[in-house]
């Protein structure tokens, strides 16, 4: 199979994004850019858009729009700024693939709209089936829409159950680095800076989900878009740590067998493979050896001390519009780490707060997810205030 897949590429510019155009550059003949899309990095947009000639890009900030607008203005790309931009980008029938590599609930909408539009969706942005799992997998059987799992570790457990379509999983493990805070007490985390948890031991990615992977919410989360993407129970997801990374993921299945997938911590990976599925394209990626690795270590993960995790088992157990604020909390405890607001413990103080006081609803609807992200940004602005 040789066809040329069209790519809508939302959030162009972070990590996954520009990973994402390393693959496509590498693969003229199998992909092509047609629509690409930035929160603010308006220089860096524009100079993908030299490169690629999308036929259109996006800019969140619209203040920003003129200066691209400025910029390509030799160019037959066409520039949109705002969120519902996005929304229009993705549906448009000029792409065949939506990769959504935007970070947090901004996500939700423009997949929303691209699955109603029938495309396929290489799917970067957690959030999406952490906010509203239940609709999301509602609308992809609807619409008959291929959902490929980018991030690594779901990917890992997507690739081992390729084949396996009439076996029963067991359970799956999901396996976490333990980030650069593994092994410490409450007490030592209690003056840990923002410097500090941005240093991951193996991986490479943007500030949020570097700071979530230090405090263990990004496996939580993973453990919530986990259930949706594999149509699990609860029970059936394990996490264990396994500071090394090399094995992505596993799959156990009900004759007590376990299949994983290994690799280097490399995204770029897991995009290619989303992207070209169910090809597996050739690549220059550099070989993991057993011989560069002779151990392989896996422990507990300390749920007494990162109640990150604990939390959202929980918010998962309780289903409904509780991961939503899960989500919602999270994302203002991060943002408020970051500007020095609120120490390290106190993030998953934030977010049991305002689980514990923002409604729930035990089945929402897409504008019930609008409004309670909406209301626990509120909430949790204020406990932020108030700390």
């Amino acid at each position: 199979m040789n066809s040329l897949k069209r790519v809508t590429l939302l959030g162009s510019t972070g990590s996954i994004g520009t990973q994402a155009l390393d693959v496509i550059r590498a693969h003229p003949t199998r992909f092509q850019v047609t629509a690409l899309s930035a929160h603010a990095n308006a220089d860096l947009l524009i100079r993908q858009a030299l490169e690629f000639r999308p036929a259109a890009v996006v800019i969140g900030d619209e203040k920003k729009r003129a200066t691209v607008q400025a910029a390509l203005s030799g160019q037959a790309t066409e520039v949109l700024a705002g969120a519902k931009a996005l929304e229009e980008v993705a549906s448009r029938p000029d792409t065949d693939v939506v990769l959504t590599a935007m970070v947090g609930y901004a996500g939700l909408l423009p997949t929303v709209r691209a699955i109603q539009a029938g495309k396929t969706i290489a799917l970067a942005n957690k959030e999406t089936l952490v906010v509203a799992g239940q609709l999301i997998t509602q609308l992809v059987k609807k619409y008959g829409v291929g959902l490929y799992p980018v991030d690594s570790e779901h990917s890992a457990i997507f690739q081992c159950l390729v084949g396996e379509e009439r076996n029963p999983i067991e359970k799956i493990i999901l396996t976490a680095s333990g980030g650069p805070f593994r092994g410490r007490s409450a007490e030592q985390l209690a003056s840990v800076t923002k410097a500090q948890a941005l240093k991951h031991p193996n991986w490479d990615m943007g500030a949020k989900i570097t700071i979530d992977s230090a405090s263990l919410m990004n496996k939580g989360l993973e453990v919530i878009e986990a259930k949706w993407l594999f149509g699990l129970r609860n029970d059936q997801i394990d996490v264990v740590v396994h500071p090394q990374s090399i094995i992505h993921s596993l799959v156990q299945f009900h004759d007590g067998s376990l299949k994983a997938q290994l690799g280097l911590p490399d995204m770029k990976l897991p995009i290619q493979y989303a992207l070209g599925y169910p090809e597996r394209l050739p690549s220059e990626f550099p070989r993991f050896s057993f011989l560069d690795y002779p151990q392989l270590t896996f422990e507990q993960p300390d749920r007494a001390t990162f109640r990150n995790l604990p939390l959202a088992f929980e918010a998962m157990r309780q289903g409904g519009n509780a991961p939503c604020v899960l989500n919602a909390a999270n994302e203002i405890a991060v943002a408020a780490f970051l500007r020095d607001e609120i120490g390290f413990l106190q993030m998953p103080d934030l977010v049991e707060n305002c689980l514990s006081k923002v409604s729930y609803l035990a089945d929402p609807s897409l504008d019930d997810y609008v409004q309670t992200d909406n209301e626990t940004r509120r909430v949790a602005q204020e406990l932020v205030g108030a700390l």
